[in-house]
Formats: C-alpha cells, sequence, structure tokens
C-alpha cells in the first residue's frame, strides 16, 4: 500500500494516507473528499565531510554502451 500526502481543499488540512486501490481517501479532520494530492519529497541530510562517496551500482549504474551487463564491475 502506497503512502500519499494530500491537502484537504476545504479545511487545509495537511495529511499523508495509506491508500488502497478499492479506497477513497477523505480528510481526517473534516471527512471531505475533495482532496489534493501534495508531491511528496525525501529529506535526506549528510554532510560533505561525512559522507562517503556515492558508488556506482552493479548492472546500469555505470551507463555503458554496451548494456547492462557490459560493465566491469560483473
Amino acid at each position: 500500500m502506497p503512502i500519499y500526502e494530500y491537502a484537504c481543499r476545504d479545511c487545509g488540512h495537511q495529511f499523508e494516507a495509506l491508500i488502497r486501490s478499492d479506497t477513497t481517501p477523505e480528510c481526517p479532520s473534516c471527512h471531505s473528499l475533495q482532496l489534493e494530492k501534495q508531491l511528496s519529497v525525501f529529506a535526506t541530510t549528510a554532510s560533505s565531510a561525512t559522507a562517503a562517496p556515492a558508488m556506482p551500482s552493479a548492472c546500469a549504474g555505470c551507463a555503458h554502451p554496451g548494456g547492462p551487463g557490459a560493465c566491469a564491475f560483473n
């Protein structure tokens, strides 16, 4: 079940909800169905002094022109 973020158009309440495919979300404050799906952003924190450099992943991580599996990581 994915977690979605919503803002209620009627009362302005912002909330997150686990939504199944057969469920219609409603505002937990006013029970309105007039919702606007919000853009979810991922928060990360790392300082450059303590963060390790990112390593490319095997298969499709290095963009080798030979395609996945053709790079030297295998």
